[in-house]
C-alpha cells in the first residue's frame, strides 16, 4: 500500500485534486482515530496520535495507492476548546457531508466503552441526510471482555439508529482487528463506482 499525505485544509476550498473517492474518518475526540488510520494504512505514525483529546484540527489528505484519499477529520464532541471552534468545526463536518461535488463514503468511529453521546447521534444523522455510505468502526474492543462485547454492539447500533444494513466492523488498533474488514468495504465501494 503506497500512502502519501498531501494536504492539510481549514476548509472545503483546500481539497487536492485531482478528484478521488475520499474515505472520510470521522469520530469523537479520543475515540482512537488517529491510532485505527494508522492501522487501515499499516504506517505506525502517519496519522498524529496523542494523549490529549482535540489534536486534530485541520482535514488532512492522504492519497493512497493513487485510488482514493483518506481524510482525517477534526475530533468532534470535545469540550475544552472555545465555543467558537466547536461552532467551526461542527460547520466543517456539515459543509464536508452535504458537499456533493465529491464521491465520499464515511467511517463513523465509536468508541466501544462508552455509550453513544447525543454527539455521535447527531453525526449520524447527518450522514445519513447526506446519502454517504457509511461503515460504523466500534474501536478499542480489546478493552472490554468478550462477552460485553456483542451488547455494546446492539446499544450502539440501536443508539444510532442505524440501519441493519450498514457495515459494522468491530476493530482495535493495538491489535489489528478490523483491518481486512475495513479495506474490503474500500475496495468493495471502488469496484462498485470504477467511473469515479
Amino acid at each position: 500500500m503506497q500512502v502519501e499525505f498531501v494536504t492539510s485544509t481549514p476548509d472545503l476550498r483546500g481539497r487536492p485534486e485531482p478528484v478521488l473517492p475520499e474515505f472520510a474518518f470521522l469520530g469523537r475526540s479520543n475515540c482512537g482515530k488517529s491510532s485505527l488510520i494508522n492501522m487501515f494504512l499499516d504506517r505506525r505514525d502517519l496519522a498524529r496520535t496523542s494523549g490529549k483529546p482535540g489534536k486534530t484540527r485541520l482535514l488532512n489528505y492522504f492519497v493512497v495507492d493513487g485510488r482514493f484519499y483518506l481524510v482525517d477529520l477534526p475530533g468532534y464532541g470535545f469540550a475544552k476548546v472555545s465555543k467558537v471552534q466547536r461552532a467551526a468545526w461542527r460547520r466543517l463536518f456539515r459543509e464536508y457531508l452535504a458537499a456533493q461535488d465529491r464521491p465520499v463514503a464515511v467511517f463513523h468511529l465509536l468508541d466501544v466503552r462508552h455509550r453513544p453521546t447525543a454527539d455521535d447521534r447527531e453525526v449520524a444523522d447527518w450522514i445519513r441526510e447526506a446519502g454517504h455510505p457509511c461503515a460504523i468502526a466500534a474501536t478499542k474492543i480489546d478493552k472490554i471482555g468478550g462477552p460485553r462485547q456483542g451488547g455494546r454492539y446492539r446499544e450502539i447500533v440501536e443508539v444510532l439508529g442505524a440501519d441493519p444494513q450498514t457495515p459494522f466492523i468491530p476493530t482495535s488498533a493495538a491489535k489489528g482487528m478490523g483491518r481486512q474488514e475495513m479495506l474490503a468495504w474500500v475496495e468493495a465501494l471502488l469496484e462498485a463506482n470504477p467511473e469515479t
